[in-house]
């Protein structure tokens, strides 16, 4: 059951994340690293990616589309650190620390947790025949 839920919180957070990279890409762009290439179309693939690894996570036919979604929500978990380190240093370099260490360091901690959570939800590692949503 455990499983089942933190498979669902995680489809819907990437779900909502994707939307606002979509909706509302100014923030991202923001922190995106200097060297990404057109950073407006990578803000919008990476929301387009979230809202493809949610619906993957969430439905409830093909394990093997769940399994490639959690490979894929991994995947963009360690591809997006950059822009979470980039965000750090930009915020310590402020006067007022923008968000602070509160934010950052939780957040520098959970990215390896995100990319276990993706593989672990999606039944790529822990019980393979574990049926997340279904």
């Amino acid at each position: 059951m455990t499983r089942t839920i933190a498979h669902i919180v995680l489809a819907l957070l990437y779900a909502a994340a994707g939307v606002l990279h979509i909706l509302v890409p100014r923030p991202f762009l923001g922190i995106t690293p200097a060297w990404v290439p057109f950073p407006e179309l990578t803000i919008l693939v990476t929301g387009l990616a979230e809202l493809a690894g949610a619906a993957a996570l969430l439905q409830p036919w093909s394990p093997a589309l769940r399994r490639a979604g959690g490979w894929g929500l991994a995947a963009y978990a360690v591809c997006v650190f950059p822009a979470n380190i980039n965000h750090f240093i930009m915020d310590m370099h402020r006067p007022d620390h923008g968000l602070g260490l509160a934010y950052h360091v939780p957040r520098m901690v959970l990215q390896p947790a995100l990319v276990w959570l993706a593989l672990w939800v999606s039944g790529v590692i822990g019980d393979r025949n574990h049926k997340a949503a279904g």
